[in-house]
């Protein structure tokens, strides 16, 4: 639920942005989140564009980021930047997560292929007679080229 001048509770906020109160106070602790205003009780409230700045924290951090690094990528909305700072900011951490993207999406290629290898390997074992057992090292190598097998091959076996 929204308040006239737009800002949404921290609980709302929480929700909306998928994650806990703890979590938001955890962030603001580091500062990577500032509540917009606080009630004269001290409640957190928050814009609603905050809410991608949650989501760009948690992409962040699935990256491999921690979040130490992450306050230090992001650095706190200083209203006293300049326009070709705040541009400068922003663009050097679009860069680090296009270049952590980057690394993953290798990442993920390099286990394809493996499962790529294990399946071609499959295919093979599949008309050998021989059963993997303790007794034949669980097919390793393999009887039939004397190669080891697949790291995910001989992981299952």
């Amino acid at each position: 639920m929204s308040t006239p001048n737009g800002l949404i509770k921290i609980g709302d906020f929480a929700r909306q942005a998928n994650t806990n109160l703890r979590t938001l106070r955890y962030y603001e602790e580091f500062g990577l989140l500032e509540p917009a205003a606080r009630s004269d009780g001290g409640f957190r409230y928050y814009r609603p564009t905050d809410v991608n700045r949650v989501r760009l924290i948690w992409d962040l951090q699935q990256l491999g980021l921690h979040l130490d690094q992450i306050a230090e990528l992001l650095g706190k909305r200083d209203e006293g930047q300049t326009r070709n700072e705040l541009m400068s900011r922003v663009r050097q951490v679009l860069g680090e997560q296009d270049r952590l993207l980057q690394e993953r999406i290798a990442a993920l290629e390099a286990q394809r292929a493996k499962v790529a290898e294990a399946l071609h390997k499959l295919a093979a074992c599949e008309t050998c007679g021989v059963h993997p057992s303790p007794e034949n090292n669980h097919c390793e190598p393999c009887s039939m080229t004397r190669q080891s097998l697949p790291e995910l091959i001989s992981a299952l076996f």
